[in-house]
């Protein structure tokens, strides 16, 4: 599986996404504000992804001071607001700083090398925990397909945007595996394109054979019978089962629901966020107009032009067949289904 992000004798390591698939390249964090850049400026991207980095970012930043206990307090602050800052829409970050949080003010008056391994520690627990929950997500995930699967996927929700094994992807791995999967279909997913540039690579380094398609040619291919499921990853669900994804993943839920195919998402518990009722809550984010006004550096459109570049949008819970996380998988009413797997 491809390692997303680790720790290595100090510094947070991880594989750089914006030179894939051209170039496999290994970018060093030193501190947590160059983890903060990495994730900010999509080195790293996935929301399980980024919450291990910040975590581990936490985890630097800490090992880097020998403040004493007061001034400590409040270099901490900073450092999670730091983090904090780098993308509002996946929850997963907000997440795992909470529960960096809750350590450190579980161990800040014993300081010193207590402190800083048990921060460590918690890091690297958070990102074993989100390795073993992928996989799980995966088990449940491959036993809603049909016995011959024809999936069509978004985005990357892969190993590499979590632990290792994906969500979206980690059902596809578990149903390749169980002989169940047929055929996978990856929209490039503008503007990032990290369904054709991460996707695709994550797939043919595992020996699965996927077919890449252009985002507009997914109604194309659900009408002619080429699709039989539609799996994605998330980046926050409310407590109504609204789901933010990836742009173009609505577009994605009307068409499964107009051709009648079954529209899952694929996600960790930390995902989700029974704190934000509804979908009209969640922050999108929206990104530079040049991700949109040029592709590999090079300008695609007139100067001048005028630009959205929403990162994500919400698709209303109507349209979601069911939510697969590794406690178990809820089905409408969400309401009342996902704070069963969110209790302990």
């Amino acid at each position: 599986m491809v390692p997303t992000v680790a720790w290595e004798n100090g510094v947070v390591v991880m594989i750089d996404q914006r030179r894939l698939p051209a170039e496999e390249s290994l970018l060093r964090c030193r501190d947590h504000h160059e983890v903060a850049a990495a994730i900010r400026e999509m080195a790293i991207r996935g929301a399980p992804a980024i919450g291990v980095a910040a975590a581990l970012g936490l985890a630097l930043g800490v090992r880097q001071t020998r403040s004493e206990a007061a001034t400590l307090r409040a270099e901490w602050s900073d450092m999670c607001a730091t983090l904090a800052a780098t993308r509002p829409t996946a929850v997963n970050l907000f997440w795992a700083i909470e529960r960096m949080r809750r350590r450190f003010d579980a161990l800040a008056a014993q300081g010193g090398a207590v402190l800083r391994d048990a921060l460590l520690s918690e890091a690297l627990a958070i990102q074993q925990e989100d390795l073993a929950a992928c996989q799980r997500i995966g088990e449940l995930g491959a036993e809603l397909l049909p016995a011959e699967a024809r999936v069509l996927t978004h985005c990357n929700a892969g190993a590499l945007a979590t632990a290792g094994y994906g969500t979206a992807l980690g059902v596809v791995r578990s149903a390749a595996r169980l002989g169940k999967l047929r055929a996978v279909f990856a929209d490039e997913t503008r503007p990032w394109l990290q369904g054709a540039r991460l996707t695709l690579w994550e797939l043919m380094q595992d020996g699965i054979e996927a077919t890449l398609i252009a985002d507009g040619a997914a109604a194309h291919l659900m009408a002619s019978g080429e699709i039989n499921a539609v799996v994605v990853g998330a980046d926050r669900i409310a407590a109504n089962g609204d789901v933010a994804n990836k742009i173009g993943t609505y577009a994605l839920a009307i068409l499964a629901k107009e051709h009648g195919l079954p529209f899952y998402v694929a996600a960790p518990v930390s995902t989700l966020d029974l704190h934000t009722p509804s979908g009209a809550d969640i922050p999108i984010e929206e990104r530079p107009a040049h991700e949109v006004t040029h592709v590999a550096g090079r300008r695609t459109a007139p100067e001048g032009a005028r630009v959205r570049n929403p990162a994500f949008d919400v698709t209303p819970h109507r349209y979601v067949t069911a939510i697969v996380c590794e406690r178990g998988v809820a089905r409408p009413p969400f309401a009342e289904s996902l704070p069963r797997l969110v209790a302990p």
